[in-house]
């Protein structure tokens, strides 16, 4: 097999086309391969193996700098930049990471986990090169799989057009389909028109209209040139913004993509290639469903089906089934999405009131202003988004939702650990972040029951912005109820009861908490254990309630900083309150591996929890 010799970029650059193709198809079935076993982010991934290839071909990478964005497109990327047999461990605890990551190669120039951020970081690499006087050394920018759709992307080419850099930005479409007769047309002209005559031509003819100083003559040839591309060429956009537009490129000819890149590199000014791939390419399940296959678990390569495992109900089915029901009862529910329908589960919800769902794209800053503009004007917006990529519209919770009181109710998906995805992805920072917006509620459900009354209740609080957020995947496997309890906005329940201290608890924490407790209790300890739902605003008769305790501990999964443990913490350092032991997240960013490898390691896992307890609870006797 080629694929066994391939241990760097530079053995790639001694075969033949005719190999590279071979090649392809033999990191395609490798991914595939892998990605059955450990599940990932195949069709993306598929779709760019000959342009993988092909960059790596033509750019004498890593002195040639590769900038990728939505790192899930780079899985070709990391098998031939030495990482072929580390491959097989992507995304185990341990293992390499699904996305971009500095610390794990140097062909991976900067890390890539959220989307659309390429552009910005090449443009600034650039500029670091150009200033350390080594501007023969090339900068391409990889943006794709819909990350175009976000606004970043468009202030990074609107700066990166205005200063005339020597920048490079392969647009990769996987959206879009090509005709055969205008894709290639499309693709001569635009091979030629970047080629070495073609811009020699531009040159020598611009040289010559200066000598003798024609009027406007420059400008003439310009237009005229433009003129003629875009008649066969999207390029308007691109040209306005000061890139030069090569495309369409069909991104799965490799020879086609060599020219290209060839002819790219002999360019000093900003250039936008654009190619056009097919998501899932090679595998026909992900080719005709690539959607499924973006990220997948485990599956049957035969027949593409996931491996079923006998676990609960996901906490997103409940939320999307519960906001359905609701929605059937309220006109004016609508539900909102940054690109993720069916990661949020509200593709079943655009199935049932498809004129009441939107999805904006990777948009999540457009998503929460878009929801502000409904609720002032009396609809109930519900903004389904992962609690990672909340983050990229932080500015806009503030001064759009907050400041006005609004009635956006955010379900924060993938909350605390998210195995896999790893250290950006890890929705740790939410209770902190969202605790310190003035107006805010904040509920944490313990199980999915849970969840279900506190989206229905939440219609229902005072008015004002509300986020509940919920962990990924399965729920403990309670029942789900089909009636609907409030639940008071701001109060606790006491789970379990006590006299030698109290353990507040939010959200997955809880139910460990619960065992943790009755094992204390066969120690001799007895200790209460609270349901802490809401982080904002905290139940204060409750935490007055316990202020004559030896001790109070808090369990969440959120940063150590500023969650639910600092909430607690500042309620009690303002009175004669006990002794506060918090326990969560480390001030650190959680590695790659399953939720139950990272919650052992964090210690928030039941014996982890148990022997963290105890600890504290023998350092207290110890002391009187």
């Amino acid at each position: 097999m080629l694929l066994e010799k391939v241990n760097s970029p530079e053995d790639i650059r001694k075969l033949s086309v005719d190999e590279l193709y071979t090649l392809a198809k033999e990191i395609r079935n490798y991914i595939i391969d892998v990605v059955s076993k450990n599940g990932g982010h195949l069709a993306p991934s598929l779709g760019a193996v000959e342009l993988a290839i092909a960059l790596h071909y033509v750019f004498n990478t890593p002195e040639d700098i590769l900038v990728w964005d939505v790192g899930h497109q780079a899985y070709a990327h990391k098998i031939i930049t030495g990482r072929r047999d580390e491959f097989k461990e992507l995304r185990k605890f341990n293992g390499i990471s699904g996305f971009l990551s500095i610390e794990e190669s140097e062909y991976d120039v900067f890390g890539a986990g959220h989307s659309s951020t390429s552009i910005s970081a090449a443009l600034g690499i650039r500029e670091a090169l150009d200033r350390k006087g080594k501007k023969d050394t090339k900068v391409v920018a990889i943006i794709g799989d819909g990350a175009l759709t976000a606004g970043v992307a468009f202030e990074a080419l609107n700066n990166a057009g205005d200063s005339d850099k020597d920048i490079i930005v392969v647009l990769n479409d996987n959206g879009m389909s090509i005709s055969p007769n205008v894709g290639a047309i499309s693709s001569f002209l635009s091979r030629k028109m970047t080629g070495r005559f073609m811009t020699s031509l531009r040159n020598e003819v611009k040289n010559f209209l200066r000598k003798i100083g024609t009027p406007g003559a420059i400008e003439l040839v310009r237009k005229i040139e433009d003129s003629i591309k875009s008649l066969l060429a999207p390029s308007a956009l691109f040209e306005a913004m000061g890139f030069v537009y090569v495309g369409l490129i069909n991104g799965h000819r490799i020879e086609e993509l060599i020219e290209v890149f060839e002819n790219a590199k002999i360019q000093e000014r900003p250039l936008l290639i654009h190619v056009v791939t097919k998501k899932g390419k090679g595998y026909p399940p992900a080719e005709s469903d690539p959607e499924k296959f973006h990220g997948i678990g485990p599956f049957d390569v035969k027949t593409g089906e996931v491996i079923k495992s006998n676990k609960p109900r996901s906490y997103t089915s409940v939320f999307a089934d519960t906001l359905i029901k609701l929605a059937r009862e309220d006109e004016d529910i609508v539900a909102i999405t940054a690109a993720m329908p069916t990661g949020t589960g509200l593709n079943k919800f655009k199935e049932v009131f498809p004129d009441r769902f939107f999805d904006v794209g990777i948009a999540e800053q457009h998503a929460v202003l878009f929801a502000a503009g409904m609720a002032i004007k009396g609809l109930k917006p519900v903004v389904a988004i992962y609690s990672t990529f909340l983050q990229r519209a932080f500015d806009q919770l503030i001064h759009d939702v907050a400041i006005q009181k609004l009635p956006v109710i955010f379900a924060l998906d993938r909350a605390g650990i998210v195995g896999e995805d790893g250290p950006t992805h890890h929705g740790i920072f939410d209770l902190s972040y969202l605790r310190l917006i003035p107006n805010f509620t904040i509920a944490v459900p313990k199980d999915e029951n849970e969840l279900k009354n506190l989206l229905y209740s939440a219609f229902r609080w005072e008015k004002g912005p509300k986020a509940i957020r919920y962990p990924r995947g399965a729920g403990v496997g309670v029942e789900v109820t089909d009636d609907f309890v409030f639940i008071e906005e701001g109060k606790w329940e006491i789970l379990s009861d006590g006299e030698h201290g109290v353990i507040f608890a939010a959200g997955y924490p809880v139910y460990p908490v619960l065992k943790v407790a009755e094992r204390l209790r066969k120690d001799g300890i007895k200790i209460a254990v609270v349901n802490a739902r809401f982080v904002k605003p905290l139940d204060s008769e409750m935490l007055r309630s316990f202020e004559s305790e030896p001790f109070a501990i808090t369990v969440e999964e959120n940063s150590i900083i500023g969650g639910l443990g600092g909430a607690v913490a500042e309620f009690y350092s303002e009175r004669s309150g006990p002794p506060v032991f918090r326990i969560g997240l480390n001030d650190c960013f959680p590695p790659v591996g399953s939720q139950s490898d990272l919650r052992r390691l964090a210690g928030l896992d039941e014996d982890g929890l148990y022997r963290r307890i105890k600890e504290i609870i023998s350092g207290i006797l110890a002391h009187g």
